[in-house]
């Protein structure tokens, strides 16, 4: 006869106890197979669906509540009791006994009790994982008490020996096999109450020890682990009520040292309740500033930096697959998105959570028309009345030269992808503009694409759908009343459909530093005398760069502008809220037709800095153009750091030293003349325009002092005054009093 060897089902794990079978000779010479605690316990799992080990290791589960054994003359056939005291009387009997009767037949093969383990009727079906968390309702996180029965090998050494000897004894073997038989046929002809008691005994079924072992027992390290725990728990919970003051109704009361812990709160899921669910709000409240200042040290949250990202922004692309023919593609986002991580500012930062904006947000400035064709998917657009997509300006999409799909020649469309990614800039544009007026960060960055600023209210174009900078604006206004919003747009292409949504709006000033060339750079908008219309006049400001590039603009040029036009009429107007259209395609690396200029991220970074001065620093930038990777990667990184309170990169040298170039300086005193009747203030600053940054700061240094001394001189001649006419009427009475003694 073979050895019998362990059965082996897909839906039950080999789980080997450590302990070898050890075959033994019998007097007769014959070898007989041996019994191995696991065959017993195989069989006992196939009976009851308990575990294959003989103890619940900590933090296993299904979890399985205690239950007493039952030790009285009960002859239920299924209950365990019965087994244990069938398998001591058999442990009982000796070699030289007589076989009963019952095993006198045919042997049982190992097939029969594979076949009788498979079609058992009423299994327990598979419990949960060991990885998923508890249910809220399970009675672990209510507080009950767990039955841990540790195994160790060398406590069932002695036992081992007697039990080896013992499964020498071929009717020991029989024995077993024709229990489980007839114990899972017995079932099926088992009466109704049988019935209705067993599932409530499998699910509350004991860990049997079939070495005999009580269950009490435990070993001295495991003793000595449970005690270390319990006083570190004790001491958690001290340590906890001293801290936060919580009531005896808090979720942290402390728990009694015979209850198992409940199973923590995972790092991912939220805060729940484990005790009593009437909670008093200051709990809440003591817990809550625990956790702030547990993350943030000690002492309220500090505001600081927001940022927005998602990474649905980057599905949006060309059909086509090729972005060497496209220049705004998904790595822009993904580049400059790495860089802030491996600098370390996405840690400075706050994360804020991002969203899609809703169809009607987006209706705040573009046409609902517009909105529905370019903010739905295909399945959504086929509910929509045609007639309304009919009043658009676009009639149909065009074949790109690629192969893919595009609005114009330069503005792609992807029917799966672009709507939740246009939606999904404008939505994170919105929420950090709306979470710096609250006050709940002090300034914030957008990392979005597509771009916004040349969307115009029914237009899509220059890779632009949505004009995420135009909404949040628009909402601004609408929902929290703000009366005096500035505009910074300092892409080199002019941001047309800013312009256009506000050109008539006083309540926005819109100033905007590109590049014109005469109407002959992209999109042609943007001349120097558009300046509003209606009671919007004056409030739209365009620094438009002519001349080409010869030569291109830089640092020079753009510090000359902020310090001659763009800070001086930004102070005047005082705004609540200042918004950048960030585009960084004026950055040095881009060829011709997408910029050709020349300005340093410490540039911009400088200019952020500058516009951190106004509105109490609630300042959003939001990223527009720039398709050179290195450049504004640099770039969002200078501006990110100027927004968390770092000085910016020091300027060249050579830069601040050298005057603007002839065509920018033709530029500025086209535009002050033009801007001057609206804002007056330009007026003290005009002069600079012809000089280098040094030089200006220098004038501006001698006019301090100039205005300083003529004050104090002011105030000399004043005191001066009040004591004259003293000096002047007692000179006066001087000949009266001669007079009078002559």
């Amino acid at each position: 006869m073979s050895d019998l060897s362990l059965y082996s089902s897909p839906s039950m794990p080999n789980i080997s106890l450590g302990r070898p079978p050890i075959h033994s000779s019998l007097s007769e010479g014959a070898k007989l197979a041996p019994v191995s605690e696991a065959e017993v316990r195989a069989a006992c799992t196939a009976r009851l669906g308990m575990p294959l080990t003989g103890q619940m290791l900590p933090g296993t589960l299904p979890y399985y509540p205690t239950l007493p054994v039952i030790d009285g003359d009960y002859s239920n056939p299924n209950s365990p009791g019965y087994i244990h005291k069938q398998m001591q009387s058999l442990e009982q009997a000796r070699p030289g006994n007589l076989l009963p009767s019952v095993y006198q037949g045919a042997p049982i093969t190992d097939t029969q009790v594979a076949h009788a383990r498979l079609n058992k009727q009423g299994h327990r079906p598979l419990g949960r994982t060991q990885s998923a968390p508890l249910p809220l309702g399970h009675p672990m996180l209510a507080g009950s008490s767990i039955a841990i029965v540790p195994t160790h090998y060398e406590e069932y050494l002695p036992e081992k020996q007697l039990y080896d000897q013992q499964q020498a004894h071929n009717f020991l073997k029989q024995q077993i096999r024709q229990t489980v038989l007839t114990r899972v046929g017995g079932r099926g002809q088992s009466s109704g109450g049988q019935l209705d008691e067993a599932p409530e005994t499998e699910e509350s079924a004991e860990v049997i020890d079939l070495t005999d072992r009580k269950g009490s027992e435990e070993s001295e390290i495991s003793k000595q682990q449970r005690d270390r725990e319990q006083f570190l728990q004790q001491q958690r919970d001290l340590m906890m009520r001293n801290t936060l003051q919580v009531s005896e109704g808090s979720a942290f009361s402390p728990r009694s040292s015979h209850i198992a812990r409940p199973l923590s709160r995972a790092l991912s899921s939220p805060l729940v309740a484990l005790g009593p669910t009437d909670i008093p709000a200051s709990s809440c409240v003591a817990v809550s500033n625990h956790c702030s200042s547990a993350v943030g040290g000690s002492g309220p949250h500090r505001l600081t930096t927001g940022l927005a990202f998602d990474s649905l922004m980057l599905k949006h692309a060309c059909i086509c697959g090729d972005n060497s023919s496209h220049p705004e593609h998904g790595g822009r986002l993904q580049s400059v998105w790495a860089r802030l991580m491996e600098t370390g500012l996405v840690q400075r930062c706050d994360r804020v959570r991002s969203r899609k904006a809703t169809l009607e947000e987006i209706q705040a400035c573009h046409s609902e028309a517009h909105a529905l064709l370019f903010g739905t998917n295909p399945l959504n657009r086929q509910k929509l009345d045609m007639s309304k997509l009919s009043q658009l300006p676009i009639k149909s999409f065009v074949r790109l030269p690629c192969g893919g799909i595009g609005v114009d020649s330069d503005t792609t469309w992807n029917e799966l992808h672009t709507a939740p990614a246009a939606r999904m800039a404008v939505g994170c544009v919105v929420d950090l503009a709306f979470k710096a007026a609250a006050g709940d960060i002090k300034n914030g960055f957008a990392v979005v694409r597509p771009p916004g600023h040349h969307a115009e209210a029914s237009q899509a174009m220059g890779f632009c759908f949505f004009n995420s900078v135009a909404i949040a604006a628009r909402l601004l206004q609408q929902r929290l009343d703000m009366q005096r919003i500035l505009i910074v747009d300092w892409d080199v292409h002019h941001g047309n459909g800013t312009q256009q949504m506000f050109y008539d709006d006083p309540r926005v000033l819109y100033l905007s530093i590109h590049r014109h060339d005469d109407g002959n750079f992209f999109p042609g908008t943007g001349g120097p005398t558009e300046c509003g219309a209606g009671e919007g006049v004056g409030f739209n400001v365009n620094l438009a760069w002519s001349g080409g590039l010869a030569p291109p603009m830089g640092d020079a040029e753009y510090l000359a502008a902020f310090r001659t036009v763009v800070l001086p009429i930004a102070k005047e107007f005082a705004p609540e809220i200042v918004l950048v259209s960030a585009g960084f395609d004026a950055a040095a690396g881009h060829a011709a037709p997408l910029g050709g200029y020349k300005v340093s991220p410490a540039c911009f970074g400088h200019m952020t800095q500058q516009l951190l001065k106004l509105a109490d620093g609630k300042v959003i930038l939001s990223l527009e153009g720039g398709y050179d990777l290195p450049s504004i990667c640099d770039s969002a990184q200078e501006c990110v750091r100027a927004l968390l309170g770092d000085d910016p990169s020091p300027l060249r040298e050579e830069e601040l030293m050298r005057l603007p170039c002839h065509n920018a300086i033709d530029t500025l005193q086209k535009t002050i003349a033009i801007q001057l009747p609206h804002w007056p203030c330009i007026k003290r600053t005009a002069h600079t325009a012809v000089c280098s940054a040094v030089e200006a700061v220098q004038k501006e240094k001698d006019e301090s002092e100039t205005v300083t001394a003529m004050a104090s001189l002011s105030m000399q001649q004043q005191s001066n005054s009040l004591q004259t006419p003293e000096h002047s009427r007692g000179s006066s009475e001087e000949p009266m009093e001669q007079d009078d003694a002559k």
